[in-house]
């Protein structure tokens, strides 16, 4: 072993062995060693945790919309990244829409790269988008790094990101099954939904008829056919109906290659909470009745989930129309990215799981559906991307005190349990100070 950078004295570390003792080393931006915590380990930069924390792996999130270019108004790469980095997030995949151009090719791509250059905070990478007219486009895109493509069945709600019908997966799926790529779905039926009430006004109830569960349910039983037709990988985004989960542990039981995630905003808030008229806790698909949300934390303990994302959407405080209070015209997306953490530890905690579980939802798991490889646990080899947590700590949400651009979120002045203390990205500690020194990832080399 040679020199070590720096060493993290841990009484708590969560591994792959569960919560032990520990010290950390690492050399080069990689973990090298993980001795006990009696060892004498040392190195020039020593950093000794208290008994009240716990040292994590930096968490990866797979589902971040930040927007830029075309809209950085509503977020941006310096913002999203400053918020994860708080948040205890040192890795991010940017979704390909919402951004102008949209990630459709390898034009589009390099757009977006050289807009991220020099100002993330922590590492990015990039998911391609299947649309309507680019299957060309997708064999490009993976060799050029995207870690697989997303699609909607529905309208994604912005026009130059269109979707796909039903029948367009097929194709899609095998093109993208024959170089070993991954499709990530949006799924709720457009059908369904043109049929629901439309979504207007200030009641909750309102918009969450014009979203019903039935149009997440038949969205995720035709891609669970086209995956079995067809053998390629697919992924469900932001799961919100627990009715599908029966279907998604048949699927897999049959041999379907599937992940799914879920995210905090369903994990914690419920239907039956949501003020009329606060459209900052507008997102699609919606947050669902209280007898739902339990039955997402049964499928997490089931494994029928396999993980938990942000889906991060801002928007400017202008497009959530809150002098309007309407959920039908108010843009649909929750801003989430640095309390995701504290969030779902504080609901899991309630439910008899630990740290270890959360980790499993939060780094191991995302990471491992990305094919981030060398991300997500604290193991020899590992980038060394590491979050102190203080799990008893509490704090109120103050917007005011966030990264992201915009201080608008449904957790406002919400008590959280847990506090992340530091963040640690390739062995360098995330400050105030310095320039950002996050790493554009492509697929395959992160």
């Amino acid at each position: 072993m040679g020199e070590l950078d720096l060493v993290l004295r841990a009484p708590r570390v969560v591994t792959a062995a569960g919560e032990v003792a520990r010290r950390v080393g690492v050399a080069d931006g990689r973990i090298v060693a993980i001795e006990p915590l009696d060892s004498d380990l040392t190195a020039p930069d020593m950093v000794d945790l208290g008994s009240d924390e716990v040292l994590l792996p930096g968490l990866v999130d797979t589902h971040v919309h930040v927007n830029e270019p075309g809209r950085t108004e509503w977020e941006g790469f310096a913002t999203a990244t400053r918020a994860a980095a708080a948040g205890g997030v040192t890795t991010i995949l940017d979704m390909p829409l919402n951004s102008i151009p949209p990630t459709v090719d390898v034009a589009a791509l390099e757009v977006k790269r050289k807009a991220a250059e020099h100002q993330v905070w922590v590492d990015v990478g990039f998911w391609g988008g299947a649309v309507p007219g680019n299957l060309p486009e997708l064999r490009g895109l993976h060799d050029a790094g995207v870690f697989g493509f997303k699609c909607f069945l529905l309208h994604s709600g912005v026009d130059e990101f269109p979707h796909l019908a039903t029948e367009d997966l097929p194709a899609v799926l095998r093109e993208i099954r024959d170089f070993g790529s991954l499709l990530i779905v949006h799924a709720e039926d457009s059908d369904a939904i043109d049929r629901a009430p439309t979504a207007h006004g200030e009641l909750y109830r309102d918009y969450l008829a014009s979203r019903p569960r039935g149009a997440e349910n038949v969205a995720i039983a035709q891609v669970i056919e086209a995956a079995r037709w067809t053998r390629a990988r697919v992924h469900i985004l932001h799961l919100s109906s627990s009715d599908a989960l029966p279907m998604i542990r048949t699927a897999r039981r049959d041999g379907v290659r599937i992940t799914v995630e879920t995210c905090p905003h369903y994990l914690l808030f419920t239907a039956e909470e949501v003020p009329d008229g606060q459209t900052q806790f507008k997102c699609c698909p919606p947050i669902r009745e209280a007898d739902n949300r339990e039955l997402l934390w049964h499928g997490l303990r089931t494994g029928d989930v396999d993980c938990i994302v942000s889906d991060h959407s801002p928007c400017t405080p202008e497009l959530k129309r809150f002098e309007l209070g309407d959920f039908g015209v108010a843009w649909g997306g929750i801003a989430s990215l640095q309390v995701g953490l504290p969030a779902v530890w504080t609901q899991a905690r309630r439910r008899g799981f630990t740290l270890c579980d959360v980790v499993r939802w939060m780094a191991e798991r995302p990471a491992a559906i990305a094919g981030l490889h060398r991300k997500g646990h604290i193991a020899l080899g590992h980038h060394a991307d590491l979050c102190v947590f203080a799990p008893d700590d509490a704090f109120l949400v103050d917007p005011a005190r966030l990264h992201h651009r915009h201080p608008v979120t449904p957790y406002a002045w919400r008590p959280l349990a847990g506090v992340v203390r530091g963040t640690w990205l390739h062995g360098q500690r995330i400050g105030d100070e310095g320039d950002p020194r996050g790493r554009l990832l492509r697929r395959g080399a992160a």
